[in-house]
């Protein structure tokens, strides 16, 4: 053996292993030698103390999460879906593909309930002695002639035989006739007014009938509850846009509520008739884009259910539009459905709105409720004589705070909380008077005509 055999010899089995190969050279064999190097494992060593255990886990998943976030980076630039945040833009469409879906089955069920009313009024020009000429409608003699006035707005069918709520605006006093429009576009003209609210009112309401259908399916719009909307919320307004776009569909949101504005209708304007200024509360405000002629149309929230009529928009500004909630009105619905007739309750007071101001002009303990003002004029005193509101004992000075319970406040107004009951219906009124807290009764009656 080899002094180099004898050293490779001593080594274990795990160490370089030798080969021998023999080669035949002049009739004689040699033995070459060689040597193949082993490749050995390494040999990692994990520290005993705990903490540096720690932190080779901390360290492995730091190093996961860095590769993950590379490898996901790399197959969402070189793939077909880009991430926004958590969602992906295929998602996002969904979303906004199921938004628009639902607007559309809302259109389609509410659609079906709203009609175009066309109205015709009789009106009459000034006096011709006024200096208006005989071109404007004026006969012989300067007595003025009546002239036949067209007109257009919006109804909600509320039940199957033929009743619609509207605004008192699109069929003022004065009409002499009435015809509607269904979503599929026949023309009924045996429509009659049930009744109105009166001009002074500040509920805009009026109930017609549908006599004959003339075989046509009435489909009524299903109620909801307005009280449970809240300012953001998702609305759909429909509506005779202009008097000649039928079921216009609009959305946006609730941007307010209890909000009180004199609405004034321009003379021969599409979706009225009138150019009587009027006295609106507690309206729900929107941004749902309300044009001319979609008065008494629904508003509607993402159930399909009518929470408002739309009634009003702001002229001078953008989107800004007024609908009665529908809750002011459901004492009349019930009215109308129970019995086909038309009657407003009725407590007769004249009160001041409460604000923080006002309680602090009349130094008033509270700041919400109706205020049984002093009246300075003697022919309008604040409470009326023989009214429900005198038989029951309401006096000067009297601050009403609830109607049955319901706090009368920014939301809810003691006219429209009094529009939900009907008369004869007996209310629980909680009054504050020389600073303490008293319950009243008093039975509604009917409006007087105006």
């Amino acid at each position: 053996m080899t002094e180099r055999e004898g050293k490779m010899a001593g080594k274990s089995k795990d160490d370089d292993k030798i080969n021998s190969i023999s080669t035949k050279s002049s009739g004689k064999y040699k033995t070459l030698t060689f040597t193949v190097p082993t490749i050995r494992k390494p040999n990692i060593k994990i520290p005993e103390n705990k903490k540096a255990r720690v932190l080779l886990v901390v360290l492995a998943f730091i190093l996961a999460a860095v590769g993950s976030g590379f490898l996901g980076g790399w197959v969402e630039s070189n793939g077909n879906t880009v991430v926004l945040g958590s969602t992906s833009l295929s998602n996002q469409k969904q979303i906004v593909t199921s938004d628009s879906q639902l607007i559309t089955d809302i259109a389609k069920t509410v659609g079906q309930s709203v009609v175009s009313v066309n109205v015709a009024v009789n009106t009459s020009g000034s006096s011709a002695a006024s200096g208006s000429s005989a071109t404007e409608g004026f006969g012989l003699f300067g007595f003025s002639q009546p002239e036949e006035e067209q007109a257009a707005g919006t109804g909600i069918i509320i039940s199957s035989n033929g009743i619609i709520l509207t605004n008192r605006h699109v069929v003022p006093q004065g009409t002499t006739s009435v015809s509607v429009t269904l979503s599929n576009g026949t023309e009924l003209k045996d429509v009659s007014v049930i009744g109105r609210t009166n001009p002074s009112d500040s509920l805009d309401i009026a109930f017609l009938k549908i006599n004959n259908a003339e075989g046509q399916k009435i489909v009524p719009a299903a109620i909801g509850d307005s009280s449970q909307m809240q300012i953001g919320n998702e609305v759909v307004a429909i509506g005779n846009a202009l008097g000649q776009f039928q079921n216009t569909v609009t959305s946006g949101i609730i941007s307010g509520y209890g909000r009180d504005v004199t609405a004034t209708a321009d003379t021969g304007g599409v979706g009225s008739a009138a150019s009587d200024s009027e006295n609106l509360v507690d309206l729900f405000q929107t941004d749902a884009a309300i044009n001319e002629g979609n008065s008494g149309g629904p508003l509607v929230n993402l159930n399909g259910q009518v929470i408002g009529i739309n009634t009003a928009i702001a002229g001078n500004a953008q989107n800004i539009g007024f609908s009665i909630p529908i809750n002011d009105v459901k004492g009349l619905i019930n009215q109308v459905l129970k019995n086909g007739t038309f009657a407003m309750p009725y407590l007769g007071i004249r009160y001041i709105p409460l604000t923080p101001d006002v309680a602090d002009e009349y130094n008033l303990s509270v700041q919400n409720g109706a205020f049984v003002a002093p009246s300075n004029n003697s022919s309008e005193p604040s409470i009326l004589p023989n009214s429900p509101a005198s038989s029951a004992g309401l006096e000067v000075n009297d601050i009403i705070t609830a109607v049955n319970g319901t706090p009368i406040n920014q939301e809810n107004s003691l006219t429209s909380l009094i529009d939900q009951y009907t008369p004869g219906t007996s209310i629980s009124l909680t009054v504050i008077r020389n600073g303490k807290t008293i319950q009243i009764s008093a039975t509604l009656g009917t409006e007087p005509s105006s």
